[in-house]
């Protein structure tokens, strides 16, 4: 078995190497960018046992599962946030932050954008506010409360996992948040559900696309659920 730090760093070598897009991103900075996302699974393991942030048995399995997963479709982000000819200024949102997947390593890799992590449960938003504080992270805001509170209309992206199945509340909920011409990217997993979550909701949120991509040592089905809202 690898150790968790070269887990990490190969593990950032293969998304930079499948995906160029990733690979320009992350080049010129990547020995930063690996220290920091060391730093943030150190201050996940010390306040998992006592707030229930993540579901993994070690901490190979939180680098997979959780770090990894959330920086594999980042190439996709990018793409999407080109598409909608967002610049410097977008204003991401990550919903139901928990542990901040995927907004936290998000934030760690796209300094020149601005992050608001949205958790309800106060000792997961008391953990948010720490890690924004011990890794500098001054791209990065922390809302405690339900996702009705936040401002309507004030995200250019939203993004989200782990979050329960999409319902039409969620949607509704989820769409007024989103700025004109802005996107909802949910992280997701087999497509037969996505297609049978989204069968009921199509009136309500339009077009949808499921891309699938790749989280290196991840032997599971992922795809990035994108939605545009046409607000």
């Amino acid at each position: 078995m690898k150790d968790w730090v070269t887990l990490l760093s190969e593990g950032i070598e293969i998304l930079r190497g499948g995906d160029r897009e990733i690979d320009r991103i992350i080049a010129p900075r990547s020995d930063e960018y690996i220290f920091y996302l060391k730093r943030y699974i150190k201050e996940i393991e010390l306040f998992n046992p006592a707030y229930g942030l993540v579901g993994a048995n070690d901490t190979n399995e939180l680098i997979t599962k959780h770090i990894l997963d959330s920086l594999a479709p980042l190439g996709i982000i990018i793409k999407l946030l080109r598409d909608a000819n967002i610049g410097k200024t977008a204003q991401i949102a990550d919903v139901g932050s928990g542990a901040g997947l995927p907004g936290i390593p998000l934030a760690i890799v796209l300094p020149q954008y601005s992050f608001t992590l949205i958790e309800r449960m106060e000792r997961r938003a008391g953990f948010l506010l720490n890690t924004k504080a011990v890794l500098s992270l001054s791209n990065v805001n922390v809302e405690e409360g339900e996702l009705e509170k936040a401002e309507n209309g004030a995200f250019n992206l939203i993004t989200f996992r782990a979050l329960k199945s999409m319902d039409p509340k969620l949607i509704k909920n989820l769409i007024k948040k989103c700025a004109q011409g802005g996107v909802i990217a949910a992280y997701k997993g087999k497509r037969e559900k996505i297609e049978a979550e989204m069968a009921s909701l199509q009136k309500i949120c339009g077009n949808w696309e499921a891309i699938q991509y790749v989280t290196p040592f991840l032997d599971e089905e992922r795809h990035l659920l994108v939605i545009k809202p046409q607000n």
